[in-house]
């Protein structure tokens, strides 16, 4: 059985057409990923702007896609 890669926190940097966010990684040094949001953050209508932070969960066939699973709130 696969397991499940963990979040990761990342800032949105940019909002692409079809509800697709560009996220920059904190974990990485300049790495960005393309990421979409999961059904529950769409159910429970989070709207997402520019400079947001938010957890990233990446895709374990292609590191350059991936899932918003929250958006972390301090």
């Amino acid at each position: 059985m696969m397991e499940e890669a963990a979040g990761l926190p990342g800032t949105i940097v940019e909002l692409l057409p079809r509800r697709l966010f560009r996220v920059a990684l904190d974990s990485r040094q300049g790495g960005s990923v393309v990421a979409h949001m999961t059904d529950s953050v769409r159910r429970n209508f989070v709207r997402l702007i520019e400079g947001d932070r938010v957890l990233v969960k990446l895709s374990l066939y292609d590191v350059t896609k991936g899932r918003i699973i929250g958006r972390i709130t301090e």
